[in-house]
């Protein structure tokens, strides 16, 4: 596999969306942020120290998850579908030559942590920007371009859910804020075969669930070339949901634009109660 598969869904998103041109800092909670204690710290402490109310949590049953997942519908201006074999990869396909940074790695897939009961993966793609009325003969180069940007202005988002019993659920949300503070400055990474390099995660700020935090990664290609992602990882009770998004967009214009997926992360948030 020459891509990532978030890369790939982006591309075959961009596909769809040119022919019909042609034809027309993490979140943290309040208490992790005013303990006096860095990520790190705080999420090694996690798995010790979770409320009872947490360490009593049931998981979801498989058909529960289901329900809780997205569907066509629920975002408005995305196009929501059921991930399947080309949107994934699996866990023995992903390798880190720093094994701390792996959660993080993992997440970016939807790979669940042990102890996972059940999973519901979805694909989101933001809606192709309506286009001029105008024909692509009767544009100006100027149109052209500018219609050519918004057709690849789109953003690709793999949602994964991983439910968990008891302490499980807030042990693997927590295992994955500490990967991405211990792994900020960077590590090798091995995605079905094809070695690429995370130059930087970079904590950004979002709210939902329990507790949320997210992320812009920044991967580097064996031939140079950058690609910003945004990361997301929200825990609900048992519930661990993780949003990888791409935009083909932020790969050619030095990511401007390219913010996280809010409406996705709140719509999921809300159907996970």
């Amino acid at each position: 596999m020459r891509a990532t598969a978030v890369r790939r869904t982006a591309l075959a998103a961009c596909a769809v969306s040119l022919t019909l041109l042609v034809t027309a800092c993490g979140g943290s909670s309040d208490a992790d942020a005013g303990n006096g204690k860095s990520d790190k710290a705080g999420a090694a402490d996690t798995s010790s120290q979770a409320p009872k109310a947490e360490a009593d949590a049931k998981a979801l049953s498989a058909a529960e998850l289901e329900t809780a997942s997205l569907e066509q519908g629920d975002v408005e201006g995305h196009k929501v579908t059921k991930a399947g074999p080309d949107d994934e990869v699996p866990a023995d396909g992903l390798k880190t030559d720093k094994e701390a940074c792996l959660p993080v790695v993992h997440a970016m897939f939807g790979v669940a942590a042990d102890g996972s009961k059940a999973s519901a993966k979805r694909k989101v793609v933001t809606d192709p920007a309506k286009g001029a009325k105008k024909s692509v003969e009767d544009m100006s180069e100027g149109e052209v371009e500018d219609a050519m940007k918004a057709a690849f202005d789109l953003t690709s988002t793999l949602v994964a859910l991983n439910t968990y019993d008891g302490a499980a659920g807030p042990d693997a949300y927590a295992g994955v804020k500490k990967a991405a503070a211990e792994c900020a400055g960077g590590f090798n990474v091995t995605i079905a075969g094809d070695q690429q390099k995370i130059v930087s995660i970079t904590e950004e700020k979002i709210t939902g669930g329990d507790e949320a935090a997210a992320w812009t990664v920044v991967q580097e290609d064996k031939d140079g070339a950058k690609a910003a992602y945004k990361l997301v990882a929200l825990r609900k009770a048992g519930t661990v949901a993780t949003f990888f998004s791409f935009n083909l967009m932020a790969g050619t214009d030095g990511g401007a634009k390219f913010t996280l997926p809010t409406e996705v992360v709140a719509a999921q948030a809300k159907k996970l109660g």
